[in-house]
């Protein structure tokens, strides 16, 4: 039996990929290192502004990092072509904009974590850190930036 290819499984969870946002300043989007490509921080389509624990829910934050999980899958197939060469996700890192008081950034992070099991199967578990914030650039609830391990 033929392996789900990453479209036919993004198509099954109802998504569409949008075109890459371009970098928000004077950086890169992505660079390749060896087998390695990591993906400048992203946040959520959209561009909604505020703070988790004052204007957003942890529920409304783990949709956020959904949707920058899309954004950070859009790059890497802009990078890629396919994203049947991504061998697996290696590591995320999330930026969560919030009150000194907010203490549920690991289920907002979380948002972007299932995304990439829902989408790479066991090849999406990965390592990850997640860092409250007391500002982040255009004030985005969250920004989340990514390493994958890609096929040469």
């Amino acid at each position: 039996m033929k392996e789900q290819t990453i479209a036919e499984r993004l198509k099954m969870l109802g998504i569409a990929l949008p075109d890459a946002s371009g970098p928000a300043a004077a950086y890169a989007n992505y660079v390749k290192v060896n087998h390695l490509l990591f993906i400048s921080g992203k946040g959520p389509a959209g561009n909604p502004k505020g703070k988790l624990g004052d204007d957003f829910t942890t529920a409304e934050g783990y949709r956020f990092a959904r949707l920058a999980g899309i954004e950070i899958l859009a790059v890497l197939a802009s990078a890629l072509g396919s994203l049947d060469d991504v061998r697996r996700v290696v590591k995320l890192q999330g930026f969560v904009n919030a009150t000194p008081r907010f203490e549920e950034h690991h289920k907002v992070l979380n948002g972007c974590s299932e995304l990439m099991v829902d989408v790479f199967g066991e090849k999406g578990v990965h390592a990850r850190s997640v860092l409250g914030a007391v500002s982040v650039r255009d004030n985005l609830p969250i920004i989340i930036e990514a390493i994958f391990e890609i096929r040469e």
